[in-house]
């Protein structure tokens, strides 16, 4: 991020301002840096620790599953909840829906994956905690727009990821990765990994979110998730992961996009 700020700014001769450069257009500063660490820490350090954690555990559809399928509906939520949006009939019915979809989604018909003695008891959990990581990151984003629109989605998304970065880092260390991180810092590899995950799925994923997030309601720009995690089934099949999902998973999935469709519905 720092790079391709550092590049549009030589393109436009402009100077290089201070990343906490105050913003003397209104008076939220504080509460614009207090949602961009929030928005940080619950959307890029523990969110991507959390995400990759479960993936490790239990392979990725699962968990992407999980991610995407209950994320618009906690983001419709919590937007309701902080952004005053209106509840409709429909609305209720498909999270009535929504809740049962989910628990078919999650636990696959069998509640015993989520008790403590579960093999794989911590990869259902980071799978749980995902979702509400990346709605409340959602809500953030929409805040900080609010108290301040004078900086550009690429400015906040900067910042973001410094933050994020910084935090990462940290998490690394307390968790004890550090010497996996420096064993592995020149494998070709697992740079180029890097390279896409920060270029293609954080800069460019993460601003095509941000600019979404300011043209449509949080509730339309979380429907479009509902691509991902079959993409990624396919993906998984053909890498050959091992995935715990069956077919319980999918039919729950399958009734959470048809709640998503009665919470979204609107008549014409």
């Amino acid at each position: 991020m720092i790079i391709i700020d550092w590049y549009f700014r030589m393109k436009n001769n402009k100077k290089s301002a201070l990343i906490f450069a105050k913003n003397t257009k209104n008076g939220s500063e504080r509460n614009y840096w207090l949602c961009i660490v929030l928005a940080s820490l619950v959307g890029v350090s523990l969110y991507l620790f959390i995400i990759y954690s479960a993936i490790s555990l239990i392979g990725p559809s699962l968990p992407v599953l999980v991610d995407c399928l209950i994320n618009p509906i906690l983001i419709t939520l919590l937007s309701l909840v902080i952004f005053k949006e209106k509840l409709s009939i429909n609305k209720v019915i498909g999270f009535i829906i929504a809740s049962f979809g989910a628990y078919l989604l999650i636990t696959g018909g069998n509640i015993g994956v989520l008790q403590p003695n579960s093999p794989n008891f911590l990869g259902y959990i980071f799978a749980l905690l995902a979702p509400l990581m990346w709605s409340i990151y959602t809500i953030a984003i929409k805040k900080v727009k609010q108290f301040d629109r004078s900086r550009t989605d690429f400015q906040n998304l900067k910042n973001i990821s410094i933050f994020g970065a910084i935090e990462f880092f940290i998490l690394i260390i307390i968790t004890g990765q550090m010497n996996i991180f420096l064993n592995n810092f020149l494998n070709l590899i697992v740079f180029l990994c890097a390279l896409y995950l920060g270029l293609g799925a954080f800069v460019i994923g993460y601003y095509i979110w941000s600019y979404s997030l300011k043209k449509l309601k949080s509730s339309s720009v979380a429907s479009f998730l509902y691509l991902q995690p079959f993409i990624t089934l396919i993906l998984s099949i053909i890498f050959q992961r091992n995935d715990v999902i069956g077919l319980w998973n999918i039919i729950g999935g399958l009734i959470v996009m048809g709640a998503l469709v009665i919470i979204n519905y609107k008549k014409q």
